[in-house]
């Protein structure tokens, strides 16, 4: 895979508004100094949207890397991967910089 087309399917994953709300939670977690990680039922509680839902985007995102999964007995507790969204940005400013 190409480095532009590694930059298509990243921003592909971060396209659809509820999954950049989900980012926001998990980043505003962190940036207020809460345990930085949120659960299905926490996401789908804080979106309005079913659990199922949640996780679909979650899967979606998890794959492209933007978010960590670890299991804590019956809970699934989902965090943020800054460094995919730091590389993300760098990678794409990389491109767009080339003459």
């Amino acid at each position: 895979m190409t480095q532009i087309e590694d930059i298509s399917e990243k921003l592909k994953a971060i396209s659809d508004p509820t999954r950049l709300r989900i980012l926001q939670l998990l980043s505003r977690c962190r940036d207020e100094g809460r345990k930085p990680v949120l659960c299905v039922n926490a996401l789908a509680n804080h979106l309005g949207i079913t659990q199922s839902a949640v996780s679909q985007h979650l899967k979606i995102l998890r794959q492209a890397g933007f978010v960590r999964s670890e299991r804590h007995g019956y809970f699934i507790h989902y965090r943020l991967n800054p460094d995919q969204m730091d590389a993300l940005c760098d990678n794409l400013s990389s491109i767009l910089e080339k003459k």
